[in-house]
């Protein structure tokens, strides 16, 4: 992975939180984020991890010594809307699913190249600072602020993951209309998704549970989503 510096404009200054347990890989990585620009913390445990949260992304293995690499997720999770994108070995899609499921916005299998990985770190953080003066929709009860990423539920905020409010907003922001699967995969994912497709439904029934309306969502079978009109 040395030697690689692509995309360094787009992620200067961008602080990286590094969990990965295996000591060579954690300093290859290091290296090459910093000289993409990025100011990074390296760890190898879950327990340094969950004391390190201030970051703008976190980079996460699963196979930690002190730890589920997905319990961690979770809990990290709970205490930043960071974006995390797992790095690890493990490769099953039952194993993506979950680690998505979890909260992770993104899914990198080793061994992988670092060029992709600086790509995934772009497409995560644009999809965070989505920008824009969209404003804000509203359904009942329900508020989707798209410019403050916030979802509030009665007046009180919807815990939603980064991954869950961009679908969310891909749906709100042209309520009524059928979004394809692939929209969806476009916007919240990016083009370069090549996961199992079935983590957008997962997705979607977290979304319906936490907005505590199921109908909220329809589905037009084989085709994709759309927001229900109130």
């Amino acid at each position: 992975m040395d030697g690689v510096t692509v995309g360094a404009a787009a992620l200067t200054g961008v602080r990286v939180l590094v969990v990965e347990d295996d000591l060579p890989l954690g300093e290859q990585l290091v290296r090459g984020l910093n000289r993409a620009g990025c100011r990074v913390e390296f760890v190898q445990s879950a327990g340094d991890a969950l004391r390190r949260v201030d970051a703008d992304v976190v980079l996460l293995d699963l196979g930690l010594p002190d730890g589920d690499g997905v319990d961690l997720c979770r809990r990290l999770r709970e205490r930043t809307t960071a974006p995390i994108l797992v790095v690890t070995a493990r490769d099953t899609e039952r194993e993506r699913v979950t680690a998505l499921d979890a909260g992770a916005d993104d899914y990198l299998a080793k061994p992988f190249g670092f060029a992709e990985l600086l790509a995934r770190m772009r497409a995560v953080l644009r999809r965070v600072d989505m920008g824009g003066n969209r404003g804000v929709v509203r359904y009942g009860p329900l508020t989707v602020d798209l410019d403050a990423h916030r979802v509030d539920l009665h007046g009180e905020t919807v815990p939603l993951t980064a991954k869950e409010f961009d679908i969310l907003a891909c749906l709100a922001a042209e309520p009524g209309r059928m979004v394809t699967r692939e929209e969806i995969f476009e916007r919240a994912w990016d083009v370069n998704w090549y996961g199992p497709t079935k983590v957008l439904d997962v997705h979607i029934a977290a979304i319906r549970r936490k907005v505590g309306d199921p109908s909220l969502i329809e589905t037009v079978y084989g085709r994709g989503f759309r927001l229900r009109r109130p």
